[in-house]
């Protein structure tokens, strides 16, 4: 039995999405398959699109054993609700798959159930997220995370990754491709949230530290250190870690690794190139340095992103 929680303003593809995923799935494994929708109030349940779902209520849910909770632009004023707060943590009490969808994450956290466990969100959501919930280990580049029971997913469209992860768990990876394929999507999906977003705007930077970033992305093969910032910037070492984290959400060390990794990716992936040399002129210096930041940031080491370039 899935449920998927949805409430005002919802955006609708973070359910419709998954529920695809999953009705598709279930019918290739020949497997009876019931999907709820679910919200706090039962009856029509309006998107964001103006498309509305019809939900039956929380208090009515009956069993579940995966409950995917939706995101959208009214998911602030769904995480102060206390019934729904209350209805998540009685769902992970009874040892319920619990998976968010973009800014869905935001009900698991306030919820407390992402206190120090690693999940994700959408790219745009990356900095509020991070000084609303600071106990939760945030990957900002994933599509999506697994902690333990817990599942989290990047922006809308990421849904339906997460969910195909799902489907591989439940029913195994034939089902969860032959899905994907039904889908016309990519099994697994190469790449993190950077490919799609502006996360710190690091290709066409602005704003206060537009200049350094622009600079530093020149530069990845130097040692990029938080004083050598600091000096092109033109502040001491202190000042500048504290403007840069209150400025783009992240510190100088992790903004600096991000770009490594972006335009490795890029060269990966459109180059013939060796990986040694990939990962010397972009600053990492240590091939399996860089395996290990692409792994982090991808879930997938440079080879296969790679590969899966070259027969896309």
């Amino acid at each position: 039995m899935i449920g998927i929680l949805v409430f005002p303003g919802f955006q609708l593809l973070d359910a419709a999405g998954p529920i695809s995923a999953f009705e598709i799935a279930a019918r290739l494994a020949g497997t009876p398959l019931s999907i709820k929708v679910l919200a706090e109030v039962p009856g029509p349940v309006r998107s964001s699109s103006g498309v509305e779902m019809l939900a039956r209520g929380v208090k009515a849910a009956g069993p579940i054993s995966t409950l995917v909770i939706a995101g959208g632009g009214g998911v602030e004023l769904a995480a102060t609700s206390a019934n729904i707060l209350a209805f998540v943590r009685a769902m992970a009490r009874r040892g319920v798959r619990l998976a968010s969808v973009c800014s869905g994450a935001y009900i698991l956290a306030e919820a407390g159930l992402l206190d120090g466990r690693r999940a994700t969100t959408h790219w745009r959501r990356t900095r509020h997220f991070l000084s609303a919930y600071p106990k939760v280990k945030l990957e900002p580049d994933r599509i999506f995370v697994r902690d333990g029971d817990m599942w989290s997913s990047a922006g809308i469209t990421a849904g339906i990754d997460l969910a195909l992860a799902i489907v591989a768990e439940d029913f195994g990876d034939d089902i969860a491709q032959k899905t994907a394929r039904e889908l016309v999507l990519y099994h697994r999906r190469s790449g993190g949230q950077s490919q799609f977003s502006s996360l710190l705007e690091l290709k066409a930077p602005s704003g206060r530290f537009g200049a350094l970033l622009t600079w530093a992305r020149e530069n990845l093969e130097a040692p990029l250190t938080v004083e050598d910032l600091a000096e092109q910037a033109g502040m001491s070492s202190r000042h500048f870690a504290r403007a840069f984290i209150a400025e783009t959400g992240t510190t100088p060390s992790k903004a600096i690794e991000r770009l490594r990794i972006e335009v490795a990716r890029q060269r990966v992936q459109s180059s013939t190139e060796a990986i040694e040399r990939v990962a010397q002129q972009t600053g990492f210096r240590d091939p399996e340095r860089m395996r290990r930041a692409f792994i982090r940031a991808f879930g997938q080491p440079p080879q296969s992103l790679r590969r899966a370039a070259r027969a896309g």
